[in-house]
């Protein structure tokens, strides 16, 4: 299935942190990020922080099911072109994909974790940890 992408406008303000623009026809995409964010009303670095390793979010394997089961596509395409008027994008980030065309295959992937450590105020610190 290959087709002509025509596109008259596209304008991205900002594309971040593996995001794919693809016009026209793709074999496959394959789009990974991973962050860690932390947040400290003092400025303290500990030095095992920066391994992604030592958070069990960024190593586990995500469950892909497999197909199982045969597909069978049938499809006419009547005009061989795709035809975008205009596209305007604030922002696309974090394993996104603006793709306009054929494509094959598509993996994204994106991991976040955020620590953010605030200080009571008697003066202990509390850890919150949110993943994404």
């Amino acid at each position: 299935m290959y087709r002509t992408s025509k596109v008259d406008s596209l304008k991205v303000d900002s594309s971040a942190l593996s995001s794919v623009i693809q016009i026209g026809d793709s074999t496959c995409i394959t789009a990974f990020t991973r962050a860690l964010a932390v947040q400290r009303q003092k400025e303290l670095f500990y030095s095992n922080e920066g391994n992604f390793n030592s958070y069990p979010i960024f190593s586990f394997q995500l469950p892909i099911e497999p197909i199982v089961e045969p597909i069978i596509i049938g499809s006419t395409s009547l005009h061989p072109l795709i035809k975008v008027g205009s596209i305007d994008i604030t922002g696309i980030t974090s394993a996104s994909v603006l793709h306009i065309g054929s494509s094959c295959n598509f993996q994204g992937e994106s991991r976040t974790l955020h620590i953010r450590q605030l200080e009571h105020t008697n003066g202990n610190s509390e850890k919150n940890v949110e993943q994404a």
